[in-house]
């Protein structure tokens, strides 16, 4: 699924008037109509009250527009309208006046107004602002909005939560309203999926409003939401009379003396996620811990014993995943980087390689074309310097993917992998991945599926995919804090099953909740 700009969004509204032959205004009816349908459907007529807080812009018109369909059902509610400007959206008035014929009069807020009141059993529906917003809103308005936040009630934001820009990061997190849902038109919004926009999105759904298919199709984005629908397109189906040598032949390298579990649950992962065959390169203290508990493995071990120093084997791999539990030794180091210098393999890089890389940044040309490197937070810091905010780290991050032209997966609660201009934010995953070992099994996911002959970029994403997915499949027999890094890997089939199942998932609609 595409993820639009602004820009391109209000291009989208004015492509459909166009091709469509209809109005702005009945565009808005369509998506007021959407939002009803939504409320109505979850109410089924409840008396609740329902409080309307609507801008004098098109965000605040389809609020009023809203109100208007409540009105016609005997839905509760009030409308308050925040007078922020001078300027009024035409649509915005005409909404006004088709609710004044009907004899309902709304409420005005401006500087000067007592805060309104709100109960904790209402229900709020934030349609202040829109996607147009880009500037921070003035102090008054801070404090209607802490006021709402502070409130207790149920809030469901418009499109976008008030506050919040599209197309950078917030400057007062005070001034921004935090919505339970976000019902957000035709698209998702990428500060959906940013650690420092999305805390103030609980959860999120798509509303169908009919803009133009032929330019959603023709149009290009620089991100996409990876849901199961995407991915089923990577998915490479498996030959009646193939063998395990069809599938590849893996090597983890990796390991130092009480870090052997991250290479551990690396291989493990590998084999599990479908790899024919899969070596461990380790120094000699890994020898008998891998051989017995992944019997399914083959070990190579290093002339070190408790960390490597000097990589050498005699396979011939499809593809290596390095630097889990490596270590930062001064003879691996030297180990690290003499290796590098003939090296032709695909390459998965996390953990100590990466670090190894940060801190020696002539490695990074040695690197293979298209090399894929799984930073955490504080390793991507290291390889990219500080950054402003998560705007800034992104456009950082497909600089740093041009130059060195490599596949970053930048790991997050919504990761995302960066390919030069490229984007992929994915839908899987759940705060309780937030634990030892997770990395290292998705490297070996990743790995597993290079092996198997995916494009490193395709490998990256539908790798990401399957372990969020795993993730969250164990997550219902487990809980959030008893998510371990081997229970992911034992959700790695159940992830795969449900590539085929013809359940919808949740995630390809709206947000997992927090």
């Amino acid at each position: 699924m595409k993820i639009f700009t602004a820009k391109q969004i209000y291009a989208a509204d004015q492509f459909t008037l166009e091709e469509q032959k209809i109005s702005s205004d009945a565009l808005m009816e369509r998506a007021s109509v959407q939002l009803f349908n939504w409320l109505h459907h979850r109410l089924q007529g409840t008396q609740v009250k329902i409080k309307l807080f609507c801008g004098i812009g098109n965000n605040g018109g389809d609020g009023l527009a809203l109100a208007r369909h409540l009105w016609e059902h005997g839905y509760d509610f009030e409308v308050l309208v925040v007078n922020y400007s001078d300027k009024r959206s035409e649509d915005f008035l005409t909404n006004l006046e088709r609710l004044k014929d009907r004899k309902i009069w709304p409420n005005f807020i401006n500087s000067d107004s007592k805060l309104p009141q709100v109960g904790s059993d209402d229900i709020i529906i934030d349609a202040i602002f829109g996607i147009g917003l880009n500037r921070s809103p003035d102090p008054w308005l801070e404090r209607l909005m802490q006021h709402l936040n502070n409130s207790g009630a149920f809030v469901v934001a418009v499109d976008i939560p008030s506050g919040l820009f599209m197309d950078q990061s917030v400057k007062n997190p005070k001034a921004v309203v935090a919505a339970n849902y976000v019902l957000s038109f035709q698209f998702p919004k990428l500060i959906f999926f940013l650690p420092e926009t999305g805390i103030f999105v609980n959860q999120w759904e798509i509303l169908n409003i009919e803009l133009s298919e032929k330019y959603i199709e023709k149009t290009g984005t620089d991100f996409e939401l990876i849901g199961k629908n995407e991915v089923l397109q990577y998915y490479i189906p498996r030959e009646k009379f193939s063998h395990k040598g069809s599938y590849g032949h893996a090597l983890i390298l990796g390991g130092s003396y009480g870090k052997i579990g991250a290479v551990t649950l690396a291989s493990k992962a590998c084999i599990t996620t479908g790899s024919g065959l899969v070596s461990s390169y380790v120094p000699q203290c890994g020898y008998f811990p891998l051989q017995s508990s992944v019997p399914e493995i083959m070990v190579i071990t290093d002339k070190g014993e408790k960390e490597i120093t000097e990589i050498s084997f005699d396979i011939k791999p499809d593809v290596i995943g390095l630097g889990i539990g490596l270590g930062t030794a001064k003879t691996t180091q030297s180990a690290f980087s003499e290796f590098l210098n003939d090296v032709t393999y695909p390459m998965v890089i996390d953990a100590d390689g990466i670090n190894l890389l940060a801190g020696n940044k002539s490695l990074l040309k040695k690197l293979p074309p298209k090399t894929i490197l799984t930073p955490h937070p504080g390793e991507l810091k290291r390889l990219l310097g500080s950054w402003n905010d998560d705007f800034d780290k992104l456009q950082k991050a497909k600089d740093f993917s041009k130059k060195y032209d490599c596949i970053l997966v930048l790991k997050e609660a919504h990761t995302i992998v960066i390919y030069k201009e490229k984007g992929y934010v994915n839908t899987t995953g759940n705060p309780g991945m937030a634990t030892a070992g997770s990395g290292d099994v998705l490297t070996g996911v990743i790995t597993s599926l290079i092996a198997q002959k995916y494009e490193p970029l395709k490998a990256a994403i539908f790798g990401v995919y399957l372990h969020g997915k795993a993730g969250d499949l164990m997550l219902q027999s487990s809980g959030y804090q008893a998510l371990t890094a081997s229970a992911i890997i034992n959700g790695l089939g159940p992830a795969y099953m449900d590539l085929f199942s013809v359940q919808p998932t949740n995630s390809e609609v709206k947000n997992k909740e927090n």
